[in-house]
């Protein structure tokens, strides 16, 4: 098939950005390739009155489902409609779902796909806040709460909301290389893609925000300032306070200790730029504050289970098309 064209299905409850974040990835890749290696785009929904999302907003469908063609990419985002979705909706999608080259659901439209059967035996991930109920409704899915988005065959499921913007991008990649990626993801301002197996949760967000803003401003420095001098004693003079009533402080409204959000900063940095760039080991251990590659190759070991080397070795085994970007490119 020579064109990837795109369906995705509409209804009540739908969440927005699940279905807009995916489509202007698409249609962004369309606009680079120069209509080349375009993705022709539809939404659909059982009857043809406009859908209401989450938000309020809503959406005029191009067709009924009936009437909708089998397209390369079936895409069904998730929402508040999962909860309680229309009988026919499931029936179309156990009918329809196998016959698209691929099936991809967003956050909790991994429901439906599970509701259809269409996930049995299979690894799939959604939204880390419906995980326990997703494994406990469908006991013959092996859900993975972790992951950002997850490959299973021809099935991707993704986590909540902007990781459908991370699964689309990691498709688009897949599709016409990581230039093209790159491109799209420059274009909506975003990283190009958070690797599938990365936690959905970055540090900033597992951890609790503290109420105190002196606190606040110590947690957003030690995310701009990874190579910097982050003991307690420094951190503590940036919040004003003794070092132990700030320890005390932090971790009453972050729920970490400063020593273990710092390290899981340091962490998330050196990760990325393993991914992201062609910099040595040695000067990751630098710019994310492990000071030698020795002291970050153990972090690595006692967090990861691999080395920095490993790590990046592992990293674009799963990835096969990326390929380290160059700084200013």
């Amino acid at each position: 098939m020579t064109d990837r064209s795109v369906l995705v299905v509409l209804f009540d409850g739908v969440q927005s950005l699940d279905v807009t974040g995916p489509v202007e990835v698409f249609t962004g890749a369309g606009k680079v390739t120069g209509g080349r290696g375009g993705y022709p785009l539809r939404t659909a929904a059982l009857g043809t009155a406009p859908v209401r999302t989450t938000s309020g907003l809503t959406l005029v469908p191009d067709a009924t489902l009936a009437e909708a063609p089998t397209p390369h990419t079936l895409l069904v985002p998730g929402g508040q409609g999962t909860r309680r979705p229309d009988p026919a909706l499931i029936a179309w999608l156990r009918e329809n779902g196998p016959r698209a080259e691929r099936l991809v659901s967003v956050c909790t439209g991994a429901l439906l796909l599970a509701e259809a059967g269409l996930l049995d035996g299979r690894r799939a991930t959604t939204h880390w806040a419906v995980c326990g109920h997703f494994a406990r409704t469908y006991p013959r899915v092996e859900v993975d709460p972790d992951p950002v988005y997850v490959r299973d065959g021809h099935i991707a499921t993704s986590a909540g909301v902007t990781a459908g913007i991370d699964l689309a991008l990691a498709l688009v990649e897949e599709d016409h290389g990581r230039d093209i990626a790159l491109t799209v993801a420059r274009h909506l301002v975003v990283f190009l893609r958070r690797p599938g197996n990365q936690a959905q949760f970055s540090t900033q967000l597992a951890a609790q925000t503290a109420h105190r803003e002196p606190l606040r401003e110590v947690q957003q420095w030690v995310t701009e300032h990874p190579d910097g001098d982050l003991s307690v004693e420094a951190l503590a003079g940036r919040a004003r306070l003794s070092p132990r009533h700030f320890a005390r402080a932090f971790q009453a409204e972050t729920g970490t200790t400063p020593g273990r959000y710092v390290d899981g900063v340091r962490l998330e940095h050196a990760r990325r730029l393993l991914e992201d760039t062609a910099d040595g080991v040695e000067e990751v251990s630098r710019a994310s504050g492990y000071g030698t590659p020795e002291a970050m190759r153990r972090a690595f070991l006692k967090a990861l289970g691999a080395g920095p080397a490993e790590y990046r070795r592992r990293f674009r085994t799963a990835a096969p098309h990326a390929k380290p970007s160059v700084p200013g490119s």
